[in-house]
């Protein structure tokens, strides 16, 4: 069974991997709590989509004392070192897939959202797939409530020459930021976390939960713009950006 300091551990060390693929990563995140706390509510209901083993959620607590957030995931794994390392009543971690049509009826929320958020989770999900969840999404937010999806968002289908150069300008950051010394990748920190018995339980669970990746590692900025103004976001745009990592945002009508 995890402890609270065994799974703070595995967290930050998630952190540090992350990073790797995202020296910038903190500045996503505070820009992204600054668009949901410029809002206007003190007491936001935030879900968090993709949540992970709750980074981003922690974070926005910690902002925003007053929130509550509904974080949501897949992978029992990763939930399992959110709920251990998390034991917050503001923060509840949900099991569902958000490649199945009907998962917010199984959130339980006694109201309309104020912000849906997301970091580096979305990528994973198909264009069809994502499509119908920004639809669902479109029907748990109150009138004006913000969708905030920060992830790499690639332009090669508008503007190619620029979308070469946003890989150029991120790759020379990461190279800046850990002069050849990279932490561990995603596949290591799987690895390690295989081989440790405090997991066996999780890792079991893990194996036939379906929490399998199927969607595109490069998504295209046009394909999430393009079904979040079907699904009737009025407006929707580029937050925040460093290279072809962006924070997009979507007002809801």
């Amino acid at each position: 069974m995890l402890t609270y300091d065994v799974a703070h551990e595995w967290i930050t060390r998630w952190d540090r991997q992350q990073e790797g693929y995202l020296p910038d990563r903190e500045e996503r995140f505070t820009a992204l709590i600054d668009a949901v706390e410029a809002a206007g509510r003190p007491d936001p209901l935030v879900l968090d989509l993709g949540c992970g083993p709750g980074s981003l959620a922690a974070r926005i607590l910690e902002r925003l004392p007053e929130a509550r957030v509904v974080a949501v995931d897949a992978d029992p794994l990763l939930l399992g070192l959110g709920r251990a390392a998390y034991p917050d009543p503001r923060l509840r971690f949900v099991s569902l897939d958000l490649r199945v049509p009907g998962w917010s009826d199984l959130l339980g929320l006694d109201g309309p959202a104020d912000a849906v958020v997301s970091t580096t989770a979305l990528h994973w999900i198909s264009p069809q797939d994502i499509a119908k969840m920004y639809a669902e999404v479109a029907t748990v937010l109150r009138p004006g409530g913000l969708l905030l999806n920060g992830d790499h968002l690639e332009t090669d289908d508008t503007t190619p020459v620029l979308a070469r150069l946003e890989r150029v300008v991120h790759d020379r950051e990461a190279e800046r930021r850990f002069a050849g010394n990279r932490p561990e990748d995603w596949r290591q920190w799987w690895d390690a976390v295989a081989a440790d018995p405090d997991f066996a339980e999780l890792n079991t669970e893990r194996a036939t939960a379906g929490a399998d990746h199927h969607g595109s590692e490069s998504p295209l900025l046009s394909t999430h713009v393009d079904a979040l103004l079907d699904a009737g976001f009025v407006e929707v745009g580029c937050l925040w950006q460093r290279g072809h990592n962006r924070l997009l945002c979507a007002v809801r009508a």
